[in-house]
Order: C-alpha cells, then structure tokens, then sequence
C-alpha cells in the first residue's frame, strides 16, 4: 500500500454536498489527487466554518446544488468570496432563476461521474 505525502502547499477546496456519500466519495477522490478537501452540508456550513476560522478560505469551490436551500443571499455570500466555484446540478437546478440569471465559474450538469469533477479541478489548476 502506497501511503499518501503530503505536498507543501496542498490547495484548500470546499466540498459543499447535501448528500454524504457523493460529497465523501468527492473529497477522497481530490485527496488522492494531493487536494485539501473540506466538506460541507450547506453553503452556510461553509461559511460558518470560514467565519470562525475553523476552515481555512479554499482555492476553488466545488457546490452541488441539488438539496441546497438556495436564497440569493446564500448564492451571493458564495460568490462574494470571488473563488472559482464549480456547479453541479441537473435541469430542475438550472432552470431556477437564481442560478440561472448568475455566471459561474464551471458548470457540469448530472449525471456525472466523480473522476470527471476532479479532472474540472485539475485543470482549472494547471492553467
């Protein structure tokens, strides 16, 4: 068994998933990759955690939307924090106006596969 080095500087992402085993699935797949995933039920977990330090402020954001008690104030407090956010959603998500009417930084729609999201993150950190 090849145990995992960690890297310097390994770049914080927030995991921010509803649903346990999608999100924990997600985190181990980017911590194989050499990412410093934290995961989180809701977006307000997130910045809760962000607020009290008790998370560090991440490099990039990945937010499934699906269970998300999406208000514009919660999609707004996300992207004030001017990371590069990666949405997941299906057609019910995207059809929402308050997805809708905002641009994200990286958008896949379901069904997709875990190893492809992780691929998303890498590249975005190659470039």
């Amino acid at each position: 068994m090849k145990s995992r080095r960690p890297r310097k500087q390994e770049p914080v992402l927030w995991v921010i998933d509803s649903e346990q085993w999608p999100r924990a699935c997600l985190r181990a797949e980017l911590i194989e990759r050499g990412y410093d995933a934290h995961g989180f039920i809701t977006i307000d977990d997130a910045l809760d955690s962000l607020s009290r330090a008790a998370s560090p402020k991440p490099k990039f954001i990945i937010l499934e939307l699906r269970g998300q008690n999406l208000t514009a104030e919660s999609i707004e407090a996300i992207r004030n924090l001017q990371i590069p956010t990666l949405v997941l959603g299906g057609s019910t998500e995207f059809n929402d106006p308050l997805i809708r009417s905002r641009k994200w930084d990286f958008v896949l729609r379901r069904p997709v596969a875990l190893g492809n999201i992780a691929d998303a993150v890498q590249n975005h950190f190659r470039s």
